[in-house]
């Protein structure tokens, strides 16, 4: 396919010598259609507004700029999305805690809180766990549940496990170099009568299930032989 011939431009007003055209400016202005457009409009030529021109900076700019690079804070847009329950742990499962203070104890699951841990007890009184908090990656979901239905749990969210900050006191010479005995921070009354009400529900309810109390007693723990991967818990 051959390719198109490109037609030379030509003025309307060709020279007869340079700077002098052919035509005069008023010739032109016919030529041209200019009082067509001008007569369509009124008799003046069409104007467009002018673009608004941006605002001024209020400050100006520094004249030296400075000899180390100043760090600028990254925009952060992660947004945290709601931790997901996994399907085998459900209101009343009995999970088997596997690191922390309580390693091996079979707790109740109550309900997960707006962070995404999961609000868990013994009861106290069965197996000595309290309510406390427990991340979902270190359990294990049991078969076994407990019905909760009569449990009231609306109260408890994470300001309810807010630890208190305390300031600190400053120490005097004569302090600095004698052993301070740390006073232990009692639990609020509040909380353990809080404690007493979730079991007294909780405790109901593995009483009617026969060997559920031993069974939550008992610290989970592996023997030799036993292969973790094939047991059904």
């Amino acid at each position: 396919m051959a390719p198109k011939q490109s037609t030379p431009k030509v003025s309307r007003n060709p020279n007869l010598i340079r700077g002098i055209g052919k035509y005069s400016r008023s010739k032109m202005y016919h030529k041209r259609g200019l009082w067509a457009i001008k007569a369509k409009n009124g008799g003046v030529f069409p104007h467009h507004d002018p673009k608004p021109k941006a605002p001024a900076p209020t400050e100006k700019p520094p004249k030296f700029y400075p000899a180390d690079d100043v760090k600028k804070p990254l925009v952060n847009k992660h947004k945290p999305k709601p931790t997901k329950l996994r399907a085998s742990i459900t209101p009343g499962t009995v999970l088997i805690i596997l690191a922390g203070r309580f390693k091996g104890k079979r707790v109740v699951f109550l309900k997960q809180l707006p962070s995404g841990l999961l609000l868990v007890t013994g009861p106290f009184k069965v197996n000595g766990v309290p309510l406390r908090r427990v991340n979902q990656a270190y359990v294990i979901g049991t078969s076994t549940k407990v019905d909760i239905s009569g449990v009231n749990v609306e109260k408890f969210d994470d300001k309810y496990f807010a630890k208190e900050t305390q300031k600190k006191k400053n120490k005097g010479e004569g302090e600095f170099f004698e052993a301070e005995k740390e006073e232990k921070s009692a639990l609020p009354q509040e909380k353990k009568d809080d404690q007493k009400a979730v079991d007294a529900q909780l405790i109901k309810s593995i009483e009617a299930v026969p060997d559920l109390k031993t069974y939550l007693g008992a610290r989970f723990s592996l023997k030799a032989g036993m292969k973790p991967h094939e047991l059904v818990f």
